[in-house]
């Protein structure tokens, strides 16, 4: 195929067609949900095993993204490809399952060779097709409408505008059985560990704040030098306060150190008490992590004293702590 150079205002005028052509496909799916979108929702919400999503070419694509977001979500489910699941991959399918089949014409023939075992199993199957009329939408349990006008491709031959009608109407349905569910930000987060979404919402203060021989604290009545090495050997930037209950009553940070020394006259063997911070914010080690960082953040500070439900300290934990631990 010789190549040809791109006229820009073409290129971008075509651009926009597709677009606009897209767009309008997206448009009319309102119109197309009805009880039989309930059905499916209700079908998969009450599946007893998982939902099986399947489809082939272009189509295989969109069914495996939104097997993954229905999975993501709270509904269990894979993508099984329907030239395999020929070949051996049915076996994944068991009789506790729903099926989901993806198919513009409806008359694709890897999708129609896998209807009879799937009947055979009573297994309920939900069709995406542009035509009513077609074979998959006439076998199907229930029927959604993911029907486009034309393709966006010029020729109106590559799967473009039926592919996205259909992962549209994909997440439509996902997202209202996440809502079914009571599904909730956690529950995302359980099943995306590694992600920054994950470590925002399952990590708490706990897991991260220093503890034990790594938590500076002193006495009232120490120093001010012997609080400087507290701070020092502690490596957080301050240290705080406690009593001989080892409730916090003050705080002491490398800032108020500089503001100290930024006086006439200081003495470093006065007790840290003349000099500490009262009652600072502390948190509590039940709080999520991103909540510590949203305190740092309103009230401008870089650490944080960790406390129990009797206010006794329990850890200490910084900025860097929580940047390090991919909470953003």
């Amino acid at each position: 195929m010789p190549h040809h150079a791109i006229n820009p205002e073409n290129f971008l005028q075509l651009a926009h067609e597709v677009i606009d052509l897209e767009m309008a496909a997206i448009q009319k799916l309102p119109d197309r949900l009805d009880q039989a979108f309930v059905k499916a929702g209700q079908l998969m919400l009450h599946c007893q095993g998982r939902v099986i999503v399947t489809g082939m070419g272009k189509s295989g694509h969109i069914g495996g993204k939104i097997a993954a977001t229905l999975a993501s979500t709270g509904t269990p489910a894979f993508f099984v490809h329907p030239g395999e699941a020929s070949h051996g991959d049915l076996g994944m399918i068991t009789t506790k399952d729903v099926v989901v089949a993806i198919s513009n014409s409806g008359e694709t023939q890897e999708v129609l060779a896998i209807l009879p075992v799937i009947k055979r199993l009573g297994v309920p199957m939900i069709a995406l097709t542009g035509r009513a009329d077609s074979t998959l939408a006439e076998r199907a349990d229930v029927h959604i409408d993911v029907g486009v006008e034309r393709e966006a491709c010029p020729l109106n031959l590559a799967p473009t505008a039926s592919t996205t009608a259909a992962l549209v109407m994909g997440d439509a349905l996902a997202v209202a059985l996440l809502d079914a569910r009571g599904f909730q930000p956690e529950d995302f987060a359980l099943s995306h560990p590694g992600g920054s979404l994950g470590k925002r919402l399952l990590l708490h203060v706990a897991d991260i704040m220093h503890t034990g021989s790594a938590l500076p604290a002193v006495h009232p009545e120490q120093s001010i030098k012997q609080a400087l090495i507290v701070i020092s050997s502690g490596g957080l930037g301050m240290t705080a306060v406690v009593d001989h209950e080892q409730k916090v009553i003050g705080l002491f940070t490398d800032g108020d150190l500089r503001r100290l020394l930024d006086q006439d006259d200081y003495d470093l063997n006065a007790p840290i008490s003349q000099v500490m911070t009262r009652n600072p914010r502390t948190c509590n080690r039940n709080l999520m992590a991103a909540e510590a960082m949203a305190i740092m953040e309103r009230h401008q500070i870089n650490g944080l004293l960790v406390t129990d439900d009797d206010g006794k300290l329990v850890g200490a934990l910084n900025m860097h702590d929580l940047l390090r631990a991919g909470v953003s």
